[in-house]
């Protein structure tokens, strides 16, 4: 496999499928549910992992049991993209915890940010903790998730 483009057959995509679905599960229970013995489905997921493929294994944690109930998307645009406003911004968005997300786009808006509050009083202290930290937004428009429609972590697989 190389790290780039690694060439993955169906049983790659099956273990994939399966830990991407529950990563707890025990090698041995993957490599039956795969049609493989324990060593042999352990250097796949191994292969995997060093390919770049598996980036990690976490517990996924319901926002809402936590108190983050309120889901804000914020796009942002700015005049600036030099170096050095890009670092800004980048240490900015690292020090708020509440930014779960943030991609930079094509189109109108520069960057959108995905945060996890308790509600608009709480992302109202991220609003201005962030204004203060990155200089030189052009805007920032907020918008509020009334529900979580469909949430997966798990990524298909290409056609």
């Amino acid at each position: 496999m190389n790290g780039a483009n690694p060439q993955l057959d169906s049983i790659d995509w099956a273990i994939l499928g399966v830990l991407q679905a529950d990563a707890s599960i025990p090698v041995h229970e993957v490599g039956d549910r795969v049609g493989l013995s324990s060593n042999a489905c352990w250097r796949r997921i191994k292969r995997l992992e060093d390919a770049g493929v598996i980036t990690g294994r976490v517990a996924l944690v319901d926002p809402v049991k936590l108190g983050l109930a309120t889901t804000v998307f914020v796009a942002i645009r700015t005049n600036r993209h030099d170096p050095e406003w890009i670092a800004a911004f980048s240490r900015g968005v690292a020090a708020v915890d509440e930014i779960v997300e943030c991609h930079r786009m094509a189109g109108d808006v520069d960057y959108l940010l995905k945060l996890a509050v308790r509600d608009i009083a709480h992302y109202d202290r991220i609003y201005r903790k962030l204004i203060a930290a990155v200089p030189d937004l052009a805007d920032v428009s907020s918008t509020f998730s009334m529900e979580r429609m469909k949430a997966t972590t798990a990524l298909p697989r290409p056609s």
